[in-house]
């Protein structure tokens, strides 16, 4: 368990808060992130509840949990928000989340859900305090029916959820992917049988089109970097996935996981 401060400037970071180690999940990293701004924090899918007290030990290097603007969870699963309860506990900051989930949270035995703020399909640009904004940005079907990326345009830095995403074998790890095409094993099955469709994917290379992007972080496996960011995007244009590859039966094109 370890915290990478990815971006590093007197006024604000982004950290990746939290690796769970091999084993963890079942060997899937999942990754938390943290942004901070001039004393206070925005916590990005803060996973889930066997995760929770390394989390929080990372994010004590940094913050109090009161000084948390907002949690934002990029859509409904349990990797992502299984620990939400406990951390209702421990802070006041609303919860920002896709709007076609909100139905979903009494099932994670959350009652009052009055501290949720639903974003709209098309997204929203949020300032949590002068200076501090973060644009979160649709990205449907990509798992998720309703998903959301966060884009950092100070640190541009792209969080992008199961987008990017690997499955690295035990034993293996490392911080940062510097070779795609050797990365790219680890990430093809996970994308072509997770992700909906080449349409979803063309939609979401459209919406961030105009962003500077530096750094693509998903919630699982290593961040992308430099060059890499742009050789993802380029490969996964052009993916054809999900119900592209699905037959009758239940089954998928030759090749497909």
């Amino acid at each position: 368990m370890r915290n990478v401060v990815l971006f590093n400037a007197p006024e604000h970071r982004f950290v990746l808060l939290h690796e769970s180690e091999a084993g963890d999940e079942e060997g899937i990293r999942s990754n938390q992130y943290l942004v901070l701004h001039e004393g206070c924090g925005v916590l990005l899918d803060p996973g889930v509840f066997g995760v929770m007290p390394g989390v929080l030990t990372e994010l004590l290097q940094y913050i109090e949990p009161r000084e948390l603007k907002a949690i934002v969870l990029s859509h409904q699963d349990p990797d992502i928000m299984g620990g939400l309860s406990t951390w209702l506990e421990l802070t006041g900051a609303p919860v920002y989340v896709p709007r076609v989930w909100l139905r979903f949270l009494p099932h994670y035995g959350i009652r009052d859900l009055s501290r949720f703020v639903l974003v709209p399909d098309e997204g929203l640009a949020c300032e949590f305090s002068p200076g501090f904004q973060l644009k979160l940005a649709p990205a449907h079907f990509l798992h998720s029916e309703g998903q959301l990326n966060v884009y950092d345009p100070i640190a541009k830095i792209l969080f992008a959820g199961d987008i990017g995403a690997a499955t690295l074998p035990g034993g293996l790890e490392y911080e940062f992917v510097d070779d795609f095409a050797r990365h790219l094993r680890y990430v093809e099955g996970f994308h072509q049988r997770y992700m909906c469709s080449i349409r979803a994917i063309r939609c979401w290379v459209e919406t961030i089109a105009g962003l500077e992007i530096h750094m693509l972080t998903p919630q699982h496996g290593p961040v992308y970097r430099g060059r890499t960011v742009q050789d993802f995007i380029d490969w996964f244009s052009n993916l054809k996935c999900g119900i592209d590859l699905m037959g009758p039966g239940g089954r998928f094109a030759d090749g497909a996981p």
